[in-house]
């Protein structure tokens, strides 16, 4: 990363499974942040079968909506929706759960919103928990 770009808006977590993914998105949600995550995801995909995700959301100051929508089509190429066993999202803005809600009888993903106080719910639903970086 060059002295003037920004940080990643979107970090993995590791966890204690090798099929659990997580990932901590804060501020904005740039082109090149849509297209990390799918570059990780499409990486786990090749290793397993099936995952579990886990998306903790801090202070979200928005999305390139343009780069997202452009790189939803990413979605069909790397099967994201057959690989995917729960989808659990903490936090974010209050419209989050409802477009979850909205979204979810057209998916055979589980998918559930977590509340920034039940996170540790979001583990144990997933089955996996955070693993402490090493320093």
């Amino acid at each position: 990363m060059g002295i003037l770009e920004p940080p990643a808006s979107i970090r993995r977590i590791d966890t204690d499974r090798e099929d659990a993914f997580a990932f901590d998105i804060a501020g904005h949600i740039t082109a090149s942040d849509v297209e990390n995550i799918y570059g990780l995801l499409e990486g786990a995909y090749s290793l397993h079968d099936k995952i579990d995700i886990l998306v903790r959301i801090k202070n979200y100051e928005g999305i390139d909506w343009d780069a997202a929508m452009k790189d939803f089509g990413l979605l069909g190429k790397t099967h994201a929706l057959k690989h995917i066993r729960r989808y659990a999202v903490v936090g974010g803005p209050g419209w989050m759960g409802a477009m979850i809600a909205v979204f979810k009888p057209f998916f055979r993903i589980e998918m559930r919103h977590f509340g920034t106080a039940e996170e540790t719910d979001a583990w144990v639903w997933i089955g996996a928990s955070e693993v402490a970086q090493k320093t």
